[in-house]
């Protein structure tokens, strides 16, 4: 690169959280393509730590959104056969609606096409105006990902993730200061100030920072990309893609536009995105809120990517995974389960669809749906549908595991509890026990219950629609009549 000068319940209780709020976000979709399984299950991640905290009775805001600027949307839409905005509003309304679907909980879903985010990141611009200089660029741009790359990053003279032959660029751009704050995000990411999780994405950034940071290209002349936020004072360059997409998660609470909100969530309590773009949120987006003078998120959860059945998802290979298919198919909670739970949470996972069908067989139908049935309708049987409340001697205590971002550790140690209540009714067999002593069956029975309301109220972050449908089977000492099956088997 060459250049020249011219930002009853489960123990719910969060540790180490003296935050009374808690704001977590997604990364905004590249609103290029249709949404796929891999998103579907960072939504979940996300949406399952804003359900957790506001169970846990902190005051939490979760935002997602669309990306909408850049000169992939500009040739897709070009392609299409029609305008950038008609294309970005198509594309925008299949997120929304796979957000509705999916059932999430989120407060905001933000668009950068919105006059109010682009209000916000050109606020943002000024606030690190001091650290941007104008200069002249020449590198290899890579469209896939929005950036320009290093020779040293592509295998056989291609990028190693698009398979496509980056473009050789020189032109003029604005370029942000990031080598300046080298030192500076060293020493947060060491202290855990800036808590990268899992440990491997934190020694990766660690080891990007000393091998040197350079400064970045944050700008392109509208004469190469009309497609994007101008720049303030400069209405011959919109910024680059991601110092605007960037930017989003301070826009959508307020950066600009309400100074009250944003005092009350930022920072953030924790990003939630993918490897492929890890270092634009732990390293970029860090530095540019220093230079702004912002505080930092506190967390970035970096989790890994999902094959189908062995490979890599691609469409050539006709082996992409439709979220929507599998939440319409077999419900949204059941593919919730497997995404949270056998995507591990630190590493890249596998999905296809016997290994679904046989978790879903397994743990929904069986471990959970059928004990939900079995104690309801010996219930009904033994004593009219009535049981006494009694609280479980142990609680489920997943506050670290949550902390962690260990939604699969969390989800096994639930489903564990399920295991011990099979075990424990084999061996009891109430259904015996009320021939000899009746009131001793009911006694076991409605501990049983007990211990299926915290199961349902533990799981109610991670399998919402579930959990619900638990406690109004085991309504405060009565049973529901007719209760549903929550996971018909699959045959």
């Amino acid at each position: 690169m060459k250049q020249t000068q011219s930002n009853n319940q489960p123990n719910n209780k969060p540790s180490n959280q003296t935050n009374p709020s808690f704001y977590v976000t997604t990364s905004i979709a590249y609103a290029n393509a249709k949404p796929h399984v891999g998103y579907a299950m960072e939504l979940f991640q996300a949406d399952t730590l804003a359900r957790y905290y506001r169970q846990a009775g902190q005051d939490t805001y979760f935002v997602t959104g669309t990306d909408e600027h850049g000169q992939k949307l500009k040739e897709a839409a070009a392609k299409h056969g029609s305008t950038t905005q008609e294309y970005v509003d198509e594309l925008s309304q299949d997120f929304m609606s796979l957000a509705k679907l999916l059932g999430l909980s989120n407060d905001k879903f933000v668009r950068t096409t919105d006059a109010g985010h682009k209000l916000a990141a050109q606020k943002l611009w000024l606030a690190c105006s001091k650290d941007i200089y104008k200069g002249q660029y020449k590198g290899l741009y890579c469209v896939g990902h929005e950036a320009f790359i290093k020779e040293s990053e592509l295998e056989a003279g291609v990028c190693p993730d698009h398979k496509t032959k980056p473009q050789e660029l020189e032109l003029e751009s604005y370029f942000f200061a990031l080598s300046k704050y080298a030192n500076q995000l060293e020493a947060i990411i060491e202290s855990g100030e800036l808590k990268i999780v899992p440990q491997k994405r934190r020694n990766e950034m660690l080891g990007f920072l000393r091998s040197g940071l350079e400064d970045i290209s944050i700008s392109r002349p509208k004469s190469q990309l009309e497609w994007g936020v101008e720049v303030p004072n400069d209405p011959d360059h919109v910024m680059y893609v991601w110092f605007d997409a960037l930017s989003n998660y301070i826009s959508a609470i307020g950066y600009e536009s309400d100074p009250q909100q944003f005092a009350r969530f930022w920072p953030a309590n924790v990003h939630v995105v993918g490897k492929d773009i890890a270092r634009f949120h732990c390293l970029v987006w860090p530095a540019m809120l220093l230079s702004a003078g912002l505080e930092t998120p506190k967390a970035v959860f970096v989790h890994g990517f999902i094959a189908s059945d062995g490979q890599k998802m691609s469409k050539s290979l006709g082996n992409v995974i439709d979220p929507v298919d599998y939440a319409n198919s077999y419900g949204v909670d059941a593919l919730r389960y497997y995404l949270l739970r056998f995507i591990p949470s630190y590493n890249d996972g596998d999905f296809s669809l016997d290994r679904f069908e046989e978790v879903y067989n397994a743990d929904l139908a069986n471990n959970l749906g059928n004990l939900v049935s079995r104690v309801a309708a010996m219930l009904v049987k033994y004593n009219d549908g009535k049981y006494d409340i009694v609280p479980p001697k142990t609680e489920i205590d997943i506050s670290g595991l949550v902390a962690e971002f260990r939604f699969d550790k969390c989800l096994e140690q639930i489903f564990a509890r399920l295991d011990s209540l099979n075990v424990a009714i084999d061996n009891a067999k109430p259904w015996e026990l009320a021939k000899t002593n009746p009131v001793k069956a009911v006694e076991f029975l409605s501990a049983m219950a007990g211990e299926l309301t915290q199961v349902a109220s533990a799981l109610a972050p991670f399998l919402p629609e579930t959990s619900q449908k638990i406690l109004a089977v085991f309504d405060n000492g009565k049973i529901a009549p007719s209760p549903q099956v929550l996971f018909p088997r699959i045959d």
